[in-house]
């Protein structure tokens, strides 16, 4: 089995998460400018069996697109067009930076690490993933 990696695509910075080869457990991968993320994505497959990208998709509270939705949606199909043999899924996005400062919060990080964004980038890629993860889990029982 390849790994399954989660992107939580943002105008400046892109968060990656990726699972471990047997999916089961959501690891923080790191995060990159995002005009390289497909370029780090293509590198990423040239070594590493890759089944699936999960995308957080962008919504807003009342179901509606959020104002990233088009950018998100674009960087999708050049993803596609960059690797057309890995199918790319979405995954609801929302509540994953609350939950990220939560959990740096609660992890106990110093003021001054809790204010790095590429970090509660890539914490909220991991929640997008292990929400994949779950969900998935869920429709196979």
């Amino acid at each position: 089995m390849g790994r399954i990696i989660a992107i939580d695509y943002g105008q400046k910075r892109t968060g990656l998460a990726a699972t471990d080869t047997m999916q089961l457990i959501a690891n923080g991968l790191t995060t990159v400018p995002s005009r390289e993320a497909i370029g780090y994505l293509v590198n990423y497959v040239s070594h590493e069996p890759v089944d699936l990208f999960v995308v957080g998709y962008p919504k807003q509270m009342n179901n509606e697109p959020s104002a990233n939705m088009p950018r998100v949606q674009a960087f999708m199909k050049r993803l596609a067009k960059a690797l057309p043999d890995i199918p790319v899924t979405c995954c609801d996005e929302r509540f994953t930076s609350v939950m990220a400062h939560r959990a740096m919060l609660d992890g106990g990080l110093k003021k001054k690490k809790r204010q790095d964004k590429a970090l509660a980038d890539e914490i909220s890629a991991v929640f997008i993933l292990q929400t994949y993860l779950e969900r998935t889990k869920y429709n196979e029982l």
